[in-house]
């Protein structure tokens, strides 16, 4: 009698230890999610998103899940460059939970992760393509993964069976093996359980590479300048920094170019490149066309393969059940400043753009100008999932806010912090609300790999995005703002407490602060 209650009590725990949150009856109607990431395809190429380069870029597909969908205006980046963009995206943490600050860490296979609390929830997984985490992916069912960046033509894939081994070699253009790969995914799933999918492309990575039937893209065309373009330093704005500078791009051009006359492997394309007998400023405008049109053309072909999968679901009649969302991992700057690359806290590299189609739910040619962070998609993914939310997540499901319910609640505020110190881009933290955004340059490596050792003087920058939404003139002195400034400061401190972010074990950052946080 004793014996079999005990085995009635041990069933019973171990089937509620293991139980999903939903009825058998559920199973088919959770929806299938694909999300689709690029890397660096920032808003000013999406098109969707207005802007000077709107009637330019190449982007039906992006339209078309737009048209059918929503598109979400106000989404940031934690720390925008590509490794902990994307260990935020799985983990739903900070960098500094999920200790990937830098492009040298990795996000450890013991980590929680979306896909793991997903595939426990009884979905199939898969990741294909971009990777950039550095060891084995985990909680994935199936992934085939490039290499640390992977190259544009004849990519290298690597999966569980040949991962020691080096991968395998995929003949074209890498977003279109990436497309195909992932439909060959899509069709030989089992059809009996949800899915979920990330497709993730290479693309538009430096060197923004693209398929030569995007060759002539704009051959013809001059493209609109952004009004920032001729910034060439800290004067013209009065920000603390250099940033990457365009002329940067066009010496590797140059470089690049004398490889291919001895006989080597061009990185880049489009070349031979020659900036001799220009100017400054005659430099710069021909730098910013290539780099631009280049940029396009590598976003076009993203924007191919997007349409495949769409058709793919529209023909297998997957589509009114399935979640579409398309997104970068960060932003970057098309000639804004002067700039190419990401890393700072300034618009065009903080801001994400992000579309989603779920017709069950979302509104056709809806917007949403809520303010979302990259850490919350994890939890958005488990909330249409109904899979358990692990508790290390610091982000927020934001499905309420694709119905049109935001809740009363939701952030007006966040928190951005980079930490790869470099003298011509200094670490810093900030935080930004609706109108304003406050920064704190504090310039110092602390250890991060890849860092230079060099430090940089520590400065505030204050941007009133109403009054200047480019971000020219940094009014941190302007004497308009010291009651404004004074309140930001604040609450950034409450926000730096709130996410665990103090540096309060660190004498050199505290020395800084005392000197510095008026």
């Amino acid at each position: 009698m004793i014996k079999n209650l005990l085995r009635v009590v041990v069933f019973l725990l171990f089937s509620f230890a293991f139980s999903y949150p939903y009825s058998s009856s559920t199973e088919v109607s959770r929806p299938n999610i694909i999300f689709i990431m690029s890397d660096d395809h920032t808003s000013q190429a999406w098109g969707i998103y207005g802007g000077i380069l709107a009637d330019f870029v190449k982007n039906d597909n992006i339209k078309r899940l737009a048209t059918e969908g929503m598109t979400l205006d106000n989404v940031f980046c934690t720390n925008s460059i590509c490794t902990p963009s994307r260990a935020s995206i799985m983990t739903g943490q900070y960098s500094h939970q999920n200790g990937v600050y830098t492009l040298s860490e990795a996000l450890e296979p013991d980590s929680m992760n979306i896909a793991k609390a997903l595939q426990h929830a009884g979905y199939q997984t898969a990741i294909i393509g971009k990777w950039h985490l550095k060891k084995q992916p985990s909680g994935f069912d199936h992934f085939n993964v490039l290499p640390g960046q992977g190259r544009y033509h004849d990519p290298i894939l690597k999966t569980k069976d040949n991962w020691e081994d080096g991968g395998k070699v995929y003949q074209g253009f890498s977003a279109d093996v990436i497309g195909d790969l992932s439909l060959q995914w899509l069709q030989q799933r089992d059809r009996e359980e949800p899915f979920f999918m990330m497709t993730h492309f290479k693309a538009t990575h430096e060197p923004f590479d693209y398929p030569a039937r995007h060759h002539s893209l704009l051959a013809e065309e001059e493209l609109p300048e952004p009004s920032s373009l001729y910034d060439f330093g800290p004067s013209y704005s009065g920000r603390s920094f250099d940033g990457q500078q365009l002329w940067r791009l066009g010496q590797r051009w140059v470089s690049d170019t004398e490889k291919v006359k001895n006989g080597k492997k061009a990185f880049y394309p489009g070349l031979p490149f020659s900036l001799e007998g220009l100017d400054s400023l005659e430099a710069r405008k021909k730098i910013y066309q290539k780099f631009v049109k280049d940029f396009i053309r590598s976003g076009a072909a993203i924007d191919d393969n997007i349409g495949k999968i769409l058709d793919y679901l529209d023909e297998a009649g997957l589509a009114d059940n399935t979640i579409v969302i398309y997104t970068a991992d960060q932003g970057y700057f098309l000639g804004e400043h002067g700039f190419f690359d990401k890393r700072m806290i300034y618009e065009q590299a903080l801001r994400m753009p992000f579309v989603v189609r779920y017709p069950k739910e979302i509104a056709a040619g809806a917007r949403n100008n809520d303010m979302i962070l990259n850490l919350d998609f994890p939890s958005l993914f488990a909330d249409y999932a109904q899979a358990q939310l692990p508790h290390s997540f610091q982000g927020r499901s934001f499905r309420e806010n694709l119905t049109g319910q935001t809740p009363a609640d939701w952030r007006e505020q966040m928190y951005y912090r980079y930490w790869l110190h470099q003298t011509n881009r200094p670490a810093h933290f900030g935080i930004r609300n609706e109108r304003y955004k406050l920064a704190f340059f504090y310039g110092q490596a602390l250890d991060m790999p890849g860092s230079h050792g060099e430090a940089t003087s520590p400065t505030w920058e204050f941007f009133d995005l109403q009054e200047d939404p480019e971000e020219i003139r940094n009014a941190y002195g302007d004497p308009k703002y010291e009651g404004i400034i004074r309140e930001m400061k604040a609450a950034l401190q409450q926000l730096r407490s709130e996410v665990g972010d103090t540096d309060t074990g660190d004498a050199l950052m505290q020395s800084i602060f005392e000197a510095s946080w008026e």
